[in-house]
């Protein structure tokens, strides 16, 4: 029998509603598993007296016939959504102590769907990271071992990553500016969807990038994403960017037939010093949406070798207008002044104390590509840059392809501190097969595949065409079912 916190959601929806168990027992059991996995540091503010209240009244729903899919479901929230009177702080010391008043829409979305909060995830501050090591709580550990030696889970969401592959709850929200949902979900052995730009509302979630953020869910498996998008999505009036479109239902997507669908190769993305076993694991992806009766056709996407350059730009831009409203006036961390010092001098210490060496990094080198003298050779430049990718990804699509085939990450994990002290680009190297998709608004979706020489999970990419999450997932399902992946970490923690 499995345990109870190692069922996927859709397994855990149909015990629920045949009455083999409660949403209580779901929860007690993720619970558990959460303090067990504390050596993980996945979940860093927790919340179980939330939990089981919530969990009662999703089993009085369910008794009473009116429970949607998600009702009775535990799920980890990562720590940059803001949950109303529960620690919200982006991993960041500037906003310790900071409980906002308020829900985010996408944890509405789901409580009022009757999802459980176990807790807050870990995460890079601000989102800003690769590698889950930028955090003020420390860094989240990958449940896959390699030679007794630590792992980086991925980031932004590695706490998201690393609780859903260790089964500390069923699922968990992330959110994605340049592959923060994908990478991750690649480095661990799950599933992990950035829908399409305004299909998620960012209402409440705390801001990196406003015109690259982006919320989904990170699962099991690619029906558990189906699931969990379709409660996450929706019309919000309160963000400005969300989209006034009906959701479809994903699940009922998922027919697993993709006969005569095109999927693009970019011969792009073909790198340089690229690893055999990635290159091996696209040649098998390939034919395996090939053996399931799709037509392969090489594509070229000419401008995909300027996107990190553009997206480290445009990222740092954002984020040096969207931080600056951490000052230590209203609310978060307040640096302790001395005699005589006056407002200005509570900025700099405030800011000091408060930002990590990552996000001061970003936020320097957003304010010099916004600056005056720079303003038009960086920041307009890589908006150029970035209107030129959106259209290479256009064209392809209006030429008829349906979805387009990537690796989702140069690497499988590699161990916590190993890039800490080289040059920072050498991290930003690992968004490469991500960042374009964000510039672009599109829909992409990382699934596992198959396991390196090491025994690590390694993750192919699928990139939809705006909108079309559920053609997406349809050929993620296609692609998870030929592949079969069933590995898990052995237990350690």
């Amino acid at each position: 029998m499995t345990h109870l916190n190692e069922l996927t959601i859709a397994a855990a929806r149909d015990a629920l509603r045949a009455g083999k168990t409660t949403a209580v027992d779901l929860t007690m059991a993720c619970l558990t598993a959460m303090d067990a996995g504390d050596g993980l540091n996945a979940f860093v503010h927790k919340t179980p007296d939330i939990a089981l209240d919530m969990a009662r009244a999703a089993d009085a729903r369910i008794k009473a016939g009116d429970a949607p899919d998600m009702c009775g479901i535990p799920l980890g929230i990562k720590d940059l959504f803001c949950t109303k009177g529960v620690a919200s702080q982006a991993a960041s010391n500037i906003l310790a102590g900071f409980k906002p008043e308020y829900e985010s829409t996408v944890t509405s979305q789901l409580f009022n769907a009757g999802a459980v909060m176990l807790g807050k995830l870990n995460m890079d501050e601000f989102a800003m990271g690769s590698s889950n090591e930028t955090s003020c709580y420390g860094n989240a550990i990958n449940p896959w071992k390699v030679d007794g030696r630590d792992l980086t889970p991925g980031g932004s969401s590695g706490g998201s990553a690393s609780a859903v592959a260790a089964d500390l709850c069923l699922a968990a929200t992330g959110t994605d500016t340049g592959g923060s949902i994908r990478q991750p979900a690649a480095f661990t052995g799950i599933v992990g969807i950035k829908p399409t730009y305004g299909r998620v509302s960012r209402w409440g979630v705390v801001a990196f990038a406003s015109s690259l953020d982006q919320a989904g869910p990170m699962t099991k498996t690619v029906r558990d994403a189906a699931i969990m998008l379709g409660a996450m999505s929706g019309f919000d009036p309160k963000d400005s960017t969300s989209a006034e479109l009906a959701v479809p239902d994903f699940e009922a997507a998922l027919t697993g037939d993709i006969r005569g669908q095109k999927i693009g190769i970019p011969r792009e993305y073909r790198m340089d010093g690229m690893p055999a076993e990635i290159e091996a694991l696209w040649a098998d992806g390939t034919a395996m949406l090939k053996g399931a009766g799709a037509e392969i056709v090489d594509i070229s996407l000419p401008h995909t070798k300027y996107a990190l350059p553009a997206y480290y730009v445009i990222a740092p831009a954002e984020a040096s207008s969207n931080l600056a409203r951490y000052d230590g006036v209203r609310y978060g961390h307040r640096a302790t002044l001395a005699a005589g010092d006056g407002i200005t001098e509570m900025y700099e210490k405030t800011r000091a104390e408060g930002f990590g060496p990552e996000v001061q990094r970003r936020v320097m080198i957003g304010t010099y590509v916004l600056s005056a003298g720079f303003y038009d050779a960086y920041y307009n430049r890589a908006r150029k840059v970035r209107a030129l990718i959106k259209r290479d990804f256009d064209h392809v699509f209006a030429a008829g392809v349906d979805a387009i085939l990537t690796p989702a990450t140069p690497s499988a994990a590699f161990g916590l501190g190993e890039m800490a002290d080289v040059d920072p680009i050498k991290m930003y190297l690992n968004d490469v097969f991500t960042v374009t998709v964000n510039l672009a608004g599109l829909p992409g979706i990382a699934v596992p595949v198959g396991v390196d020489a090491q025994g690590l999970p390694l993750g192919l990419q699928l990139i939809g065409k705006p909108w079309d999450e559920a053609g997406l997932l349809n050929h993620a399902y296609v692609l998870e079912q030929a592949a079969g992946f069933v590995a898990k970490p052995q237990k350690w923690w």
